[in-house]
């Protein structure tokens, strides 16, 4: 007998057009394994997820940037094909919202957690999260709003460089634009200049104390937040390699016991009302030893899978199983699982770990999927080889210097690595 209600299948939803996004087939996998129906709302072009022997069907979705009645027309769409209630798993942050306004237009064809409308927007705002955080006494990262190119560089010299520089609602950033959603500063010139540029990334621009990286600083916290407001599943994590590294996602996690994460997660979440997954990144400051909240993402993370428990509860199998009526067993942490994205960590990906280990495509019961990323990142890694030999290659050589001038040998570094 299955542990999940296979009478309900599973909507999962996605605008982001990322090929190599590991997390909705750990989703996929997760419920598919336990017998339930999986339906993905996602781009399929090239996508390794459609491979996975544990997908039902894919359906086309809502363009990159779509609005809440665009996404809603999307669904009622699926919903029509399903023919029947699912739970709806939104696995980026402009889904995760769009679901939070659109719950009343959903129901009865999706299953959804109950919470206030706007709160998944408002936590995954990084203005609005410093506020959150400020109001909850959460240890945040000292963050001013400019609201002048002048403001930007007063506060610029206000905060120290180097400092960090991120949008407030990154889901609105334009595809191809250039803009990241996080960078590290160097200069007041490079604050006023990114400032510029506000009207183009579609919300405000946010200047952030920048707290150095280092050995054993990065963590994470993923949970469920179920249907009485407990923390069930889940659990804190180390991140022990990232990519790019010092700056991106998790390419190795370890589960490791930690109270104070924990507590963290669990009296934010609390004081919010928050209901449903969650994902929070914490950095430990090197100088006071406090975790400092970097980032509340209203869904589940990429690497949840990493907190799969003795039970086999994950928060995605927590969330269909509360939605559905059905209780949560109570499983163990399993200390020192480790899980690793073979493409940004090969090496680490052939490593053991104390308490097992997965990978984010590889699996004996699925391959497909493995092999076709495999396939796609060949390619994806030769093209990206071949933009840069091409650009080197269309760079005329230098003329000569006249003699009496003194040309400049070093050229202008632009680190933009980020902080979290």
């Amino acid at each position: 007998m299955s542990l999940l209600d296979t009478r309900v299948p599973a909507v999962l939803l996605r605008t982001d057009r990322n090929p190599f996004h590991h997390g909705t087939l750990g989703a996929v996998r997760s419920l598919g394994r336990a017998g339930v129906e999986v339906h993905v709302v996602a781009d399929s072009t090239g996508s390794p997820v459609r491979r996975s022997r544990y997908v039902h069907s894919m359906h086309s979705p809502p363009p990159p940037g779509a609005s809440a009645q665009q996404i809603l027309a999307v669904l009622r769409r699926v919903a029509e094909r399903v023919g029947r209630p699912a739970v709806l798993i939104p696995l980026d942050d402009a889904t995760a919202i769009a679901a939070g306004r659109l719950r009343g237009d959903l129901a009865p064809s999706y299953l959804l957690p109950e919470m206030p409308a706007m709160l998944s927007e408002r936590v995954a705002d990084k203005a609005e999260l410093a506020a959150v955080c400020a109001a909850a006494d959460i240890p945040h990262p000292r963050t001013l709003v400019p609201d002048s190119p002048g403001r930007a560089v007063d506060d610029a010299h206000r905060l120290g460089l180097p400092l960090v520089a991120k949008w407030s609602r990154p889901w609105l950033l334009p595809a191809g634009g250039g803009l990241r959603s996080t960078r590290l500063v160097h200069s007041a010139q490079q604050a006023r200049e990114l400032y510029a540029r506000t009207a183009e990334a579609g919300s405000p621009l946010l200047l952030q104390e920048y707290l150095p990286p280092g050995e054993d600083r990065d963590w994470f916290f993923h949970g469920y937040a179920d249907r009485a407001g407990a923390v069930r599943a889940g659990g804190p994590g180390r991140k022990r390699l990232s990519w790019p590294r010092g700056a991106g996602l998790t390419a190795v996690g370890h589960w490791t016991p930690n109270p104070e994460v924990r507590a963290l997660a669990e009296r934010l979440t609390g004081e919010l009302g928050y209901r449903g997954v969650f994902d929070l990144d914490f950095r430990r400051c090197g100088t006071t030893g406090r975790y400092h909240l970097l980032d509340f993402n209203p869904r589940p993370g990429a690497q949840f899978r990493l907190f799969a428990d003795s039970a086999g509860l994950d928060v995605v199998r927590a969330l269909h199983l509360d939605l559905t009526g059905r209780p949560l067993p109570d499983g163990d942490p399993v200390a020192g699982r480790a899980f690793v994205v073979e493409n940004y960590a090969p090496f680490a990906a052939l490593r053991t770990a104390s308490g097992g280990r997965e990978l984010a495509w590889y699996a004996r019961d699925d391959r497909a999927p493995g092999w076709a990323m495999w396939a796609l990142w060949a390619r994806h890694v030769s093209g990206r080889l071949r933009h840069r030999l091409g650009t080197a290659a269309a760079v005329p050589a230098p003329r000569p210097a006249p003699r009496e001038a003194t040309p400049s040998l070093t050229p202008p570094i632009d680190d933009e690595k980020a902080s979290s």
